[in-house]
């Protein structure tokens, strides 16, 4: 199969999705790529996952405000112009900063993660009792590969 360039205008990004308090815009699916994927994530003061891995590779880079990230035990704030890496398999997850923050990610191949994110994006808004209940958000995580920590 050949894969075709791909040229996306702003415009033809789909609305961004709701996952639990961040903003997650689809830049690029594996759907098009056939490989990688890649986001631009947003989000209030504190907002970010719990501590979580997946089969998939993700790197992050900082575009504005600060992110704690937590990988492997090790926690740093990371500031504008920041590339966090994050191989497959290994625990983390990170908060907004103080005044909130936004980053791009980008995925390896085989990656979930747009399908995790539409999933959990769909599951809150149509869920008529409480979506946020942590129960029933790891449920939805794990039936699109990624496992929580508990």
């Amino acid at each position: 199969m050949k894969i075709e360039p791909l040229i996306l205008p702003p415009n033809d990004y789909s609305p961004a999705l709701n996952v639990v308090d961040t903003n997650v815009t689809v830049l690029v699916s594996n759907a098009l790529t056939h490989s990688y994927e890649i986001t631009l994530q947003s989000g209030d003061a504190g907002a970010g996952p719990p501590l979580h891995c997946h089969d998939w590779d993700e790197s992050f880079y900082v575009l504005g405000g600060t992110i704690e990230f937590t990988c492997a035990d090790k926690t740093e704030l990371c500031r504008v112009g920041t590339l966090v890496h994050v191989p497959a398999g290994t625990l983390h997850s990170f908060r907004y900063g103080e005044n909130g923050g936004e980053m791009l990610e980008f995925t390896g191949q085989n990656s979930l993660a747009t399908q995790a994110f539409t999933a959990v994006s769909e599951a809150i808004s149509s869920e008529p009792s409480d979506p946020t209940e942590i129960p029933y958000l790891v449920e939805v995580l794990n039936q699109n590969g990624v496992i929580v920590a508990a």
